[in-house]
């Protein structure tokens, strides 16, 4: 299984959305400008997620998107699932061999335990850190 950028641009929406939780909307041209994204694509991905019921819209001249819970309450997985649909490496409802079989359903099952044990706030936690592969320091 790939994720798409629909699925990538969501997350980056979602994060951007948590880390603004309970300061107000966002609009999703800051969001677009911020990470140099193209704002009528993130507008394509904003609707599925509204309809979800992951953010709600606010209308007017300072208008925007929040969350609808708080961000320890939605996970990688709900995000994904709703711009990706199931989250699954292959067809395998068709496998005939019981071992092929077994291992895409065990490699579904771990992606689908990381995702859904993964919440926006552990995501934005982890970047707050700066946890990336330039942060550590060795002393000689």
């Amino acid at each position: 299984m790939k994720i798409s950028t629909k699925g990538r641009y969501g997350l980056t929406i979602m994060m951007e959305l948590a880390n603004r939780f309970g300061e107000g909307q966002i609009s999703l041209k800051s969001i677009a400008q911020r990470h140099g994204l193209s704002e009528h694509y993130l507008e394509q991905l904003v609707a599925p997620l509204r309809n979800a019921g992951l953010v709600k819209s606010i209308r007017g001249a300072y208008g925007g998107y929040i969350l609808s819970r708080s961000p320890e309450e939605i996970t990688a997985g709900d995000v994904i699932r709703v711009l990706e649909g199931p989250i699954s490496p292959v067809e395998f409802e068709e496998e005939e061999d019981p071992a092929k079989r077994d291992l895409w359903l065990r490699i579904r099952d771990g992606i689908s335990e990381v995702l859904d044990s993964t919440t926006l706030q552990d995501l934005i936690t982890f970047e707050d850190k700066g946890n990336n592969d330039d942060s550590y320091m060795f002393y000689i």
